[in-house]
């Protein structure tokens, strides 16, 4: 799950790592507010989004007077970002986090991530940060040290000393930073994280290193024992069929086609996909249901396919095992039921049940057509569609 920035930066707060004032509002009051209680003559504004590239797509804007605030901020509320991250639909920026305008003379750049090649943790660590990170990663490689944590996120002092100079420390800036890379390995760890970054982490004229922007992304798997960041969920960042698919506990992802797919299993969910693709096609989703869902989950997955106005024709594919094909019927015909069937659906289904399951969409006197096989009922949904 990732969270926005403003609520990276209280993470970090408890960590100990040093982060500016800053303050979030999502209406021009609360901004008014904000600034004649804090008396912030400048300020930066960014939107919060849970999207990289707000800087280049004109979502964070300096201010250098409280009426050009108020100005910014306007313009800002409500600001639609579109790029690779967000997809065509783009996501709406219903807050804006303020904050002083720090000056510094240098950007830093650190962070920790799941190294999945190397099956580790990895602090990465980069004495050029910035916008054009990733530019200088591909460019520049040797500006850039990767460093392997270990398990309960702690370095020794030397391994602090080594990353420090590294990044060209010296003084009491190297003492505070080793601190930092420190809490930073702390608090990836101890918030289950699969990504933290502090981009940019900047020197500021007397030597303090401050993280002006962070970022936190946390495995959905264990947020059952991170609470505090549990709360910050926040569904507007989403597709929204794919909020009301979490609700649900249901793992679905928005696509750009106009099959709609529902399948039990992720392997056989990929085999579905890479079938459409085999005819032509192209998949409006993935939806994996599971493999012990309910007569009513089949249902709530149903309605949420049939909420995209792109699909024009429905594959579903399920191997009756745990879930067996008399409930994913019923499900079907619930669904069908209560929505009303505005799209050809093919179903193909085998294993526990299977012919009980079949009869029972016949005679549901649905629109409903049957494939006999994944490559019969490929074939038939995209002739529908």
């Amino acid at each position: 799950m990732d969270i926005h920035e403003y609520q990276a930066k209280i993470i970090l707060k408890k960590y100990g790592i040093p982060v500016p004032d800053f303050a979030v509002f999502s209406n021009l009051e609360e901004c008014r507010r904000i600034v004649s209680d804090s008396r912030w003559e400048t300020a930066v504004l960014k939107i919060q989004v849970h999207a990289g590239g707000r800087g280049k797509a004109g979502g964070v804007k300096l201010a250098r007077s409280p009426l050009e605030i108020f100005e910014q901020a306007e313009k800002l509320l409500g600001m639609k970002i579109v790029n690779n991250q967000t997809g065509k639909e783009g996501i709406i920026a219903r807050q804006v986090l303020i904050s002083p305008i720090v000056k510094y003379v240098k950007e830093f750049y650190l962070g920790a991530v799941i190294d999945r090649e190397r099956a580790e943790a990895v602090l990465i660590a980069s004495r050029e940060g910035g916008m054009d990170i990733e530019e200088v990663a591909l460019k520049r490689p040797e500006v850039i040290l990767k460093f392997p944590l270990r398990l309960n996120g702690y370095l020794r002092n030397y391994e602090l000393i080594k990353i420090a100079k590294f990044m060209e420390w010296s003084g009491e800036t190297l003492n505070q930073g080793k601190k930092i890379i420190q809490a930073v390995a702390k608090a990836f760890f101890e918030t289950d994280a699969s990504l933290l970054e502090i981009n940019p982490l900047v020197e500021t004229d007397e030597g303090k290193l401050l993280a002006l922007d962070a970022k936190l992304s946390v495995d959905d798997n264990a947020l059952y024992r991170q609470k505090e960041i549990a709360a910050f969920y926040d569904e507007t960042q989403k597709n929204p069929n794919e909020a009301q698919a979490l609700l649900h506990d249901l793992a679905y992802v928005a696509l750009d086609g106009d099959v709609g797919c529902m399948v039990n299993g992720a392997g056989l969910a990929m085999a579905t996909m890479d079938i459409i693709h085999y005819y032509g096609g192209k998949p409006a989703n993935f939806l994996d249901v599971g493999g012990s869902a309910t007569q009513e989950k089949i249902a709530e997955g149903f309605k949420i396919i049939l909420n995209d106005p792109k699909v024009k024709a429905i594959l579903v594919n399920i191997f009756g095992g745990i879930m067996n094909c008399e409930t994913l019927a019923a499900g079907i015909i619930a669904a069908a039921g209560d929505r009303g069937l505005r799209v050809p659906l093919v179903v193909r289904m085998e294993g526990t049940n299977v012919e009980i399951g079949k009869k029972m969409l016949e005679d549901s006197r649905l629109n409903i057509i049957i494939g006999d096989s994944l490559s019969d009922a490929a074939e038939k949904v995209l002739k529908k569609g």
